[in-house]
């Protein structure tokens, strides 16, 4: 019997999301990638309205524990028409179980046969060589579209190591 399923993310939930994030997020501080925005900072102001957003449009999927507490979850939207996968967190306690690539499939499973879009980091192991395995690639920017862009630009402006923030798609 598995340890966690996944299910869409009630309405009420998003606080829980944000701690999740904000638990996951330590993980970049092992690697000197010290994120430090606050609450009211405009970089996590739309990251969580995006995710409030994608609640209420039932494209946010959790996994939970056996007594259904959110230990992971997918946000997922468009981005220039196509899907895009927003954010995958999974609590520290609960990390190399296979949740962020259950979660990941859900959002694979999701875009069906169109393209697949998410930013992420270019040198930390969990990110793009992980990505890049479950067969995404680095797109240079300007084969983006201008909503990924903007994306792009927004994330560079606010995280670390704003050089290393690239954009990859899955396709069929």
């Amino acid at each position: 019997m598995n340890e966690f399923t996944l299910r869409l993310a009630n309405n009420n939930e998003l606080q829980k999301l944000i701690a999740i994030d904000d638990d996951a997020s330590e993980l970049y501080a092992s690697v000197g990638l010290k994120l430090d925005l606050g609450r009211d900072h405009p970089f996590v102001v739309d990251e969580i309205n995006r995710w409030s957003r994608a609640i209420e449009q039932r494209l946010s999927h959790v996994a939970v524990d056996k007594l259904d507490n959110p230990i992971g979850f997918a946000a997922l939207g468009f981005l220039d028409g196509d899907p895009y996968l927003d954010q995958i967190s999974v609590l520290q306690d609960y990390m190399q179980r296979g949740i962020g690539t259950l979660l990941l499939n859900c959002a694979i499973a999701w875009s069906g046969d169109r393209p697949l879009w998410l930013t992420t980091y270019s040198h930390l192991p969990w990110n793009r060589s992980y990505y890049e395995k479950q067969g995404f690639v680095a797109i240079n920017e300007q084969d983006c579209g201008p909503e990924l862009c903007a994306v792009l630009q927004t994330q560079r402006a606010a995280l670390p190591d704003p050089q290393q923030r690239i954009a990859m798609v899955r396709r069929i």
